[in-house]
Order: structure tokens, then C-alpha cells, then sequence
């Protein structure tokens, strides 16, 4: 790790800000779910199926996991700064292009170029790794991540609000005026916080077999995933369930939608909180735990006749509550692995993390209908909750047996 200056906000000399880190982090978060009030109005613009329309959201994950492969060795080979602004560029462009897309297939090409915004959150892990040792990683990230979802919490009541005010090239108007803002911020605070190494792109991938190796490493991710894979299934399902099977107008979907990330501030102030005193595993355990209970019980109402959108959305801040436990630590528990690989263990896990979660939104679309309600989205989520606890008790067990703390 470099001796690097304190940070000093508005100076690129020195460490960014935790201001910049959370708009950069924000504008990611946001450009995923600010439009999803609108999708069911874009179908009906673009004279497209509804079907065609959600797979926006699966496009989009999917290329950042492709992208997340990439981004992570490029920024400890070229630095974190030059990545992160290439990809503000191009994000910008792209946000550019969905604005002026006459049909819904050029709509989908620039929306999926909209996803190379993903490099901020993968190289804002990394550039936390490079300021602070391991054991205060997970606390600085889970403050990132805490005012982040704010971003989420607001921005489909925002979208739906400008929907049904200005229609839904208001969101990507916004998308386009705030990157610029980013932009322009990341340019002149966020200084350079790795230490550029000279190897070719190939060396940097071929470093790869030292993390995939580790199942400590798989363990996280795994976890990681599978937990937030629990929130991309929503993304990919909640909006049908609010409008097609509730029948919320789109700004009420915008509103019902915020509910994981009130859960997930908290779990993320929990985690700056009591990482530390608590331990990375323990805390991706109980953050499991939660998610999977408040499923369960979303389930078992379900089942008695508990049909009502309050419920239903209302028990989703189990989600958030667990994936603000689980991700600053399982996220940081990843990157402690191999230090000196921080860049690429970011993108390479959150590629993984990432491209399962397209693969459970792609599935919650597919097989969301209005005869079968809201229950096959359950299923989905718990099935995914379950599998993360099992992951991180994978870990604990490997730790043990390492005789590491756990």
C-alpha cells in the first residue's frame, strides 16, 4: 500500500473525499433503478413488448459483470483516476444516446453502454482498499455504501414522479445532468491512490488463478452474490408485481420500491458501526440471516393470504437491512485475500456477484405472471437468501481450519 497525504476535498493531489467516493458510487446506483417506475410507459412509447423493455435491467447487469472482469486489472495496471474518468466519458455518451434512441432495440444498445458507470462502484472498492488497512475497510466501505442508499431509496420515486410529469425521458435527462456533475467533482478531487505497476494487460489476467484459487475468496463471493442476488431478482420482478399483479401506478411503484433501502441504511450503518468489533464473517452471517428470515416470513404470509403490496414490499427491507450487512464485508473479506490484487479481486467478484444477478433478474421477468402473483419472485429470493448463509458458513468453516480469526 502507498503512504498516501490525507485526503484534502477538491485537491486530485491527495486520496478523494468520502463525498466523491458516495456520489461516484450514488450516480451507479441511481442510472440501475431510476427508470424502472417508467419501464411499462417506455413499452407503450416504444410499441414494444413489456418483456422486451424489462430486459434493460438483465442487459445492464449482465455487460457490468462482462465489464467488471476488465475494469478491475486495467485500474492496478493503469491506475484507479484515469479508469474511473474514462468510464464517466463514456457513461455520459451513452446516457446520450438513450435520450435520441428512436426504437426500443437502440434504446436497449445504449442502455447496455450505460453500464461501464459499473466502474465506479468496482473502482471505488479499490481505491478504499488503498487508503485504509483490512480490518478498517469493511467499516469505510459500509459508510460509502450507508450514504449511497439514499440514492436507491429516492431514485424511483423521483423517476416515477417525472414519468407521469414529463414522461420517462425525464429519468435519463437527469441521469445525463448529474453525470456531468460527477464528472466534473471525480476530476478535480479524486487523486491517485494505487501504485501503477508495469505489467502487460495479459500478466495482470493471468493473475487471476491466485484469487480463483482461494476458497476463502469463493466463499465471499459466493455469498456476496447470492445476497444480492436476492435485490436483482426484486429489480428484475418488483416492478411487474407493482404494477401488473397490485395495480400501483408508477409513481406508487416508485414509492413501494424505496423500502430495501431504508433496511439497507441501516445494515450499512451497522456494518461502519460494528465491523470492527464485530468481525467481517460474523456480520455477513447475521446480515444473511436477515435477509432469509425476513423472506421466510414474506413467504409464510403469503401462503395464508396475506396478498397486499404493504406486505409484500413492506417485508423487502429484510433485504436491504441483510445485503447492507453482507456486501461492505463480504466485499472487503474478498479484497483482503491478495492486497496487492485489490483492483482485480473487485472486478472479479463483482463480475461474478454482478453477472448472477442478471441472471436472477432475466429469471423473475421471465417467469413473473399475473395468474402465479407475486410467489415465484419469493421463491426465487429465499432460495437465493438460503444459499448465502450456506456460502458464508463455508467460509467460517475454511478460517477455522486455517486457524485465522473468524
Amino acid at each position: 500500500m502507498l503512504a498516501l497525504p490525507p485526503p484534502r476535498f477538491l485537491n486530485r493531489q491527495s486520496p478523494p473525499h468520502i463525498i466523491t467516493l458516495v456520489m461516484l458510487t450514488g450516480l451507479a446506483a441511481l442510472s440501475m433503478n431510476i427508470f424502472l417506475p417508467s419501464l411499462p410507459g417506455m413499452a407503450a412509447w416504444f410499441e414494444a413488448p413489456y418483456q422486451l423493455l424489462q430486459l434493460s435491467v438483465a442487459l445492464y447487469l449482465g455487460l457490468s459483470a462482462v465489464l467488471q472482469v476488465l475494469v478491475g486489472p486495467i485500474s492496478d495496471r493503469f491506475g484507479r483516476r484515469s479508469v474511473i474518468l474514462w468510464s464517466l466519458g463514456l457513461f455520459l455518451l451513452a446516457t446520450v444516446g438513450t435520450l435520441v434512441a428512436p426504437t426500443a432495440e437502440v434504446f436497449l444498445f445504449f442502455r447496455m453502454a450505460q453500464a461501464v458507470i459499473a466502474a465506479g462502484i468496482v473502482v471505488s472498492r479499490a481505491v478504499v482498499r488503498d487508503m485504509v488497512p483490512d480490518e478498517q475497510a469493511a467499516s469505510m466501505i459500509g459508510y460509502v455504501t450507508m450514504g449511497m442508499s439514499l440514492v436507491p431509496m429516492i431514485g424511483p420515486v423521483i423517476g416515477g414522479v417525472l414519468d407521469e410529469l414529463f414522461g420517462w425521458h425525464a429519468n435519463f435527462a437527469l441521469l445525463l445532468a448529474l453525470g456531468v456533475a460527477v464528472t466534473a467533482l471525480v476530476w478535480a478531487d479524486l487523486g491517485e491512490t494505487s501504485e501503477i505497476r508495469p505489467v502487460s494487460f495479459g500478466a495482470q489476467m493471468r493473475q487471476y488463478p491466485a484469487l480463483l484459487g482461494s476458497q476463502r475468496f469463493w466463499g465471499y463471493v459466493l455469498c456476496a452474490a447470492f445476497a444480492s442476488g436476492c435485490f436483482f431478482a426484486y429489480l428484475g420482478g418488483a416492478p411487474f408485481v407493482g404494477t401488473e399483479i397490485f395495480h400501483l401506478s408508477s409513481s406508487q411503484v416508485g414509492i413501494y420500491f424505496a423500502a430495501p433501502a431504508i433496511g439497507y441504511a441501516v445494515g450499512n450503518f451497522l456494518s461502519g458501526r460494528y465491523s470492527i468489533r464485530m468481525g467481517m464473517n460474523r456480520m455477513v452471517l447475521w446480515g444473511s440471516v436477515a435477509t432469509t428470515g425476513g423472506l421466510a416470513i414474506l413467504m409464510g404470509g403469503t401462503l395464508a393470504g396475506l396478498h397486499h403490496p404493504t406486505f409484500f414490499f413492506g417485508m423487502m427491507t429484510a433485504v436491504g437491512l441483510g445485503n447492507g450487512m453482507v456486501l461492505p464485508n463480504a466485499n472487503a473479506g474478498m479484497l483482503s485475500i491478495h492486497p496487492q490484487l485489490a483492483g482485480t479481486a473487485s472486478g472479479l467478484g463483482g463480475a461474478i456477484m454482478i453477472g448472477g444477478g442478471a441472471a436472477l433478474a432475466a429469471l423473475a421477468g421471465a417467469v413473473l405472471t399475473v395468474e402465479g402473483g407475486e410467489m415465484p419472485l419469493i421463491v426465487i429470493m429465499l432460495v437465493s437468501g438460503l444459499a448465502s448463509i450456506a456460502a458464508i458458513l463455508w467460509v467460517i468453516r475454511r478460517a477455522r481450519s486455517l486457524g485465522l480469526p473468524t
